[in-house]
């Protein structure tokens, strides 16, 4: 009989070379973010007058600062072009391969440009500037080489040289673009300042966002009235309130004298404090189970004013009113939370 031979086991394969290649990832990642981190740096080091006299002349620009570039230039352009427009300049982007076939009418004498390219010899933007000389157009050029075409037919020049790039090959544009990026986003935040431009006039510029709604949209255009709105008066049965609070959902109603004027609020917790203190409610009035000096706001208050009071008082309702006690409406916490102001 023979006998039979023990199987070598092979031994398992070892993690190392996954390791070693997220390792090398996060090394790779670490290194393209230290290289980019130092070429904004160097903005900061180089930044003088030239700086001071584009945000100059793009401040006295009566028309639209427009801005262009190829590529990846054409990319950041197109954000910085963006962040101006949302910033209070009224800008657009012009992509100069269109432009040189028949979008230079886009641009008025009025305006200005904003001229992108690393190289400084972008053929496509180079073909732009005998028009724009003849317009009397002025020019912010942002290059990578100050002695490039781009940078001697321009008005200033921003230098956004870079001493490496982050793509170990020096060749996919990456610190340059990230400087680039970060110097529009200076100039658009230099023209913010400068033309005084507000949180109100943000809102304006973005009525869609959150800070556009909180800084825009008004008590009066969120708050319950009418058959909505809640409402008993003094004398009512409490049974009458409870039921009034029912149908309206709000969780409270508003209680008012004979001549309509508020004199005070009735809510869920009203109530249950009543019962706890061996009250019936079946033989209260309105005007036993109310709260006196309820907190009231008036319609064209801010809706995140509310909010700041809801929270300031930890309640969630709050009495919209005019003139005094005269009632208008009554807003909710949730009203705020379905329109985004919260």
């Amino acid at each position: 009989m023979r006998s039979s031979k023990t199987a070598k086991l092979k031994p398992a394969s070892s993690p190392t070379p996954k390791i070693v290649k997220t390792l090398g990832s996060l090394g790779d990642g670490k290194r393209v973010l230290e290289i980019e981190a130092r070429a904004v740096q160097a903005l900061i080091d180089r930044m003088d007058s030239k700086f001071a006299k584009a945000v100059d002349l793009l401040a006295q620009c009566t028309g639209k600062v427009v801005v262009s570039g190829m590529g990846k230039s054409g990319l950041i352009g197109q954000k910085i072009a963006a962040t101006l427009a949302s910033t209070g300049t009224s800008s657009f982007f012009l992509h100069p391969a269109e432009g040189v076939h028949g979008d230079l009418g886009m641009l008025a004498r009025r305006d200005a440009l904003i001229a992108i390219s690393n190289s400084g010899e972008t053929q496509e933007l180079l073909q732009l500037l005998p028009y724009v000389r003849r317009m009397g157009i002025p020019i912010v050029s942002l290059t990578g080489r100050v002695n490039s075409n781009l940078a001697k037919n321009s008005d200033v020049t921003l230098d956004v040289s870079v001493a490496e790039e982050a793509c170990p090959m020096g060749l996919a544009p990456t610190a340059s673009t990230t400087a680039t990026l970060a110097l529009g986003d200076a100039l658009a935040v230099a023209l913010l300042q400068k033309r005084g431009f507000k949180e109100e006039d943000f809102a304006q510029f973005h009525p869609g966002g959150t800070l556009g709604r909180r800084l825009l949209v008004r008590v009066k255009d969120l708050m319950h009235t009418g058959a909505d709105l809640p409402q008993v008066t003094e004398s009512a049965a409490g049974t009458t309130a409870m039921l009034e609070m029912t149908a309206k959902k709000l969780g409270m109603t508003t209680v008012v004298d004979q001549t309509g004027q508020l004199t005070g609020t009735i809510t869920d917790g009203d109530l249950r404090r009543f019962i706890q203190r061996g009250g019936d409610v079946s033989k209260a009035t309105a005007n036993d189970l109310a709260s006196r000096n309820p907190k009231t706001i008036g319609p064209d208050d801010l809706a995140a004013k509310a909010v700041e009071m809801m929270e300031r008082y930890s309640i969630t309702t709050l009495v919209v009113t005019e003139g005094g006690r005269n009632i208008r409406g009554v807003i909710h916490l949730h009203d705020l939370l379905k329109s985004g102001i919260v």
